[in-house]
């Protein structure tokens, strides 16, 4: 009696031990993660540790070249530590770091002067855990946008980021921000007017450049 194998069932079985071990790796990502967002310092610092060679390889197999990896590394555990508040713990915590990293290995190729990234099949994320949810990637936009906007505000004249400053991400009453500035009420609304004027147009144009 011979017995046969398929395909497919070859392939699950040839990438048996990478996925025992990507199962051992996402229990202890997902245990750090949950710790962190309970305050848990020090396993929110062995996460971001345990997080460095699973998004290296994700960067190496977008195309990132060695040189740039560290970069996307680094970029990627940046953006962890701006919205790990957003992961949900009843979801798998790989395919979320994965997601995220693939969007910054693709600003890394960016800096390669590549304007795309390759589509890399990942039988791990595939087999492991193939429903990643919109969740990451749009926090990777919030963070994106968060970051342009405080670098276009602090490129603003006195004024205008002085109004923005007082009125907006202080949230203080005009009368509030004209005792605390010495400015009037009239020139701190102008100031602000101009300030959204100016920062509508320059977060467009960075839309359009990215």
């Amino acid at each position: 009696m011979s017995l046969s194998i398929s395909p497919l069932g070859f392939v699950s079985a040839a990438f048996a031990p990478r996925l025992m071990m990507s199962d051992t790796l996402e229990m202890r990502l997902a245990d750090a993660m949950r710790a962190a967002q309970g305050g848990d310092k020090v396993a929110y610092g062995r996460l971001l540790r345990d997080c460095t060679q699973p998004i290296a390889a994700v960067a190496r197999r977008q195309g990132v070249r060695d040189a740039l990896v560290d970069d996307v590394v680094q970029e990627t555990l940046l953006t962890i530590h701006q919205i790990r508040h957003t992961w949900d713990p009843s979801r798998p915590f790989l395919p979320w770091l994965r997601a995220i990293a693939a969007r910054r290995a693709i600003d890394g190729l960016r800096k390669q002067g590549r304007h795309g990234a390759r589509e890399v099949f990942d039988p791990i994320s595939y087999e492991a855990a193939p429903e990643v949810g919109p969740g990451a990637a749009e926090a990777v936009d919030r963070a994106d946008d968060s970051q342009r906007l405080g670098a276009a505000i602090a490129t603003l004249p006195d004024g205008q980021r002085e109004a923005v400053e007082q009125l907006v991400i202080a949230d203080r009453s005009l009368k509030e921000a004209a005792g605390l500035t010495g400015k009037t009420e009239g020139a701190l609304k102008v100031n602000l007017h101009r300030a959204i004027k100016s920062l509508r147009g320059r977060m467009a144009g960075a839309t359009m450049d990215g």
